[in-house]
This record gives structure tokens, C-alpha cells and sequence, in this order.
């Protein structure tokens, strides 16, 4: 068996510890996403699977356990280097696409490249590709308000998929879309995966999507059960 991308052994978080309030949101998550997989990650609103998504993608830091991205082990790294691995290895997709407003939507997908330090001709050349296979090359100038919902959020993918990462995190990509959007979308998202071939953790409250994913997994009590 290969080395998986992502690897979550024992992560344990809880909010406001040592207090009246503390609230205990993971209590012992195990979880592992290999490459070229996709996983939907299903809970109630509130059950933490934001808070997995931070942990893993190293924008939060768990109270115990362990993080392995790329097969590098993450916990104990410092913040330049939990920064560089996040850079490169790390895609995000939110429920809102916050794109920048000022940007077109070829220049949203050109800025993170700029800032891994991409020469701009070959960070034009990638856009390009993106846009074009999620079928956007027409809208390429366009800014987001100039955009419908469903355009932006697959401009929002291929920015994630920039700098070419190992690893997408999805946090209710399709939430904020009308059903019919919300499939075209989705589509477009399991396209890019199956191409790029990288490992895909997905959070969504839509089972039917979720069933088309390779596997499911719900977080319930603050651990991972199969779907």
C-alpha cells in the first residue's frame, strides 16, 4: 500500500480548555486519504468538520495527535515550515469562493502562483489550462461580480489547484449553490481530482453528492466512523 498524502492519527481538539465552557470537538480522529481518492466527510453543522479541515491543512494546531501530510510528520513543525508545506502540497476550496474582487478570474489563479515563486508566463500558461478544462476560458477576463455563482466557485477550484498541490480541502463547496449549479460544479470538481490524480477531502451535507464520492465518513462524537 502506498504512503498516503494525508494522514490524521489521534487528533484531539477542544475550545476553550480548562474552563466552564470548554468544548471538546475531536476526541481522537483517525483518518487517511491516499492519493487519487476522493472522501466526503459528513456531520451535523457544528459536529467539527471545519475544525478537521484546519488541522489538516495546517491552518490550526491539535491538541494531541498527529498530522502526516505528503509523508512529512507536521505536528511539532514551526510556522515557516507548516507555512511552505501548505503552500505547496495544500489546496482550500470554501463554501464562498472568496475570490478577489479587483482581479480577473485568470488573475485570481495567477497570484498564488506569483507567490510560490512561478515565473509569470508559465503562471498565465496554467490559468489557461485551469480555466479551459472547466470550461471558462471565455470568462478568463472577467471579474467575479461579473461572474454567476457557479462560475466563481469553479474559478475558486482551479485557484486551489494552482500550484498544483497533493492534497484539496473542500469545506461545503457547493453549499451555497442552487441544486442544479451545485451538480455542474461538482462535476467540474471530480473532473479536476480524477485528471490531477491528487487526494481530496471533501465536507459536505449532501449525501446524494456524497455517494458519488469513493468513500464516505462521518464524524460523530468527535471521531471518524464509516459512512
Amino acid at each position: 500500500m502506498s504512503e498516503p498524502v494525508l494522514e490524521l492519527m489521534g487528533i484531539e481538539k477542544t475550545y476553550n480548555p480548562g474552563t466552564p465552557g470548554a468544548v471538546s470537538v475531536l476526541g481522537g480522529v483517525d483518518l487517511r486519504v491516499d492519493a487519487g481518492e476522493i472522501v466526503a466527510l459528513v456531520a451535523p453543522s457544528g459536529a467539527g468538520k471545519s475544525t478537521l479541515l484546519h488541522i489538516a491543512g495546517l491552518l490550526d494546531t491539535a491538541d494531541a495527535g498527529q498530522v502526516r501530510l505528503a509523508g512529512q510528520e507536521m505536528t511539532r513543525s514551526g510556522d515557516v515550515a507548516r507555512t511552505t508545506a501548505r503552500r505547496r502540497e495544500v489546496g482550500f476550496v470554501y463554501q464562498f469562493h472568496h475570490l478577489l474582487p479587483e482581479f480577473s478570474a485568470a488573475e485570481n489563479i495567477v497570484l498564488p502562483q506569483l507567490a510560490n515563486a512561478v515565473p509569470a508566463a508559465a503562471a498565465r500558461s496554467r490559468a489557461g489550462e485551469l480555466l479551459e478544462s472547466v470550461g471558462l476560458t471565455a470568462r478568463a477576463g472577467h471579474r467575479p461580480a461579473q461572474l454567476s455563482g457557479g462560475e466563481q466557485q469553479r474559478v475558486a477550484f482551479c485557484r486551489a489547484l494552482a500550484n498544483a498541490p497533493r492534497l484539496l480541502l473542500a469545506d461545503e463547496p457547493t453549499g451555497n449553490l442552487d441544486p442544479a449549479t451545485s451538480d455542474t460544479v461538482f462535476a467540474a470538481l471530480m473532473r479536476l481530482v480524477r485528471e490531477t490524480g491528487l487526494a481530496a477531502l471533501v465536507a459536505t451535507h449532501n449525501l446524494e453528492l456524497a455517494g458519488r464520492m469513493d468513500r464516505v465518513v462521518r464524524l460523530e462524537g468527535g471521531r471518524i466512523v464509516a459512512g
